[in-house]
């Protein structure tokens, strides 16, 4: 089976599990607000240094701890440094989008656009490392355009991972 085929029987399970005990519009939501949280912790850091009152890290650690149980609800079984790999990773696509929109009110659409793909790019692989789509075993140097090595279409792993979660995670489902 060839590494669309795959990515096709995964997209297939993920749509039929939304019809079942997996809600990922929910884990969708608990991404962004995970996110946030990780934004709050931030300001409670530079808050606290920036006016000298220890209080603001006091607010950081119960933050944190709340980040840390909501993590736990996507992030399952981690192994290695997943669980560092995924707060990071929704931590950048959080900054970038704060970035690409602050250059869009500022006019530079085409800067604005290439910081949201990345952003985009960043959130897929959050999503294709936590839901297991992607074979770390089988991760090796290839053309940065390609998923593997028998990959035909050259749409490189992030192409394959957007389409994963366009297809797979819809805030819109009730």
């Amino acid at each position: 089976m060839n590494k669309k085929d795959e990515i096709e029987k995964l997209i297939n399970k993920l749509t039929e599990t939304k019809k079942g005990k997996l809600d990922l519009s929910s884990d969708e939501d608990l991404s962004i607000a995970i996110m946030n949280l990780i934004s709050i912790e931030e300001h409670f850091f530079f808050t606290g240094a920036k006016t000298g009152k220890p209080g603001y890290y006091d607010l950081l650690y119960k933050a944190r701890e709340i980040r840390k149980d909501l993590l736990k609800k996507i992030v399952k079984d981690p192994e290695g440094e997943i669980w560092c790999i995924s707060k990071h990773l929704l931590a950048s696509t959080m900054r970038l989008m704060e970035v690409g929109t602050k250059q869009l009110s500022k006019g530079n659409k085409k800067e604005a656009e290439d910081l949201f793909q990345k952003a985009y790019d960043l959130y897929s692989l959050f999503w294709g490392i936590n839901l297991k789509a992607i074979d770390l075993g089988e991760v090796k140097k290839i053309d940065d355009d390609k998923l593997d090595n028998k990959d035909k279409e050259k749409n490189g792993v992030f192409g394959k991972l957007n389409q994963l979660v366009k297809k797979a995670i819809d805030c819109c489902l009730e």
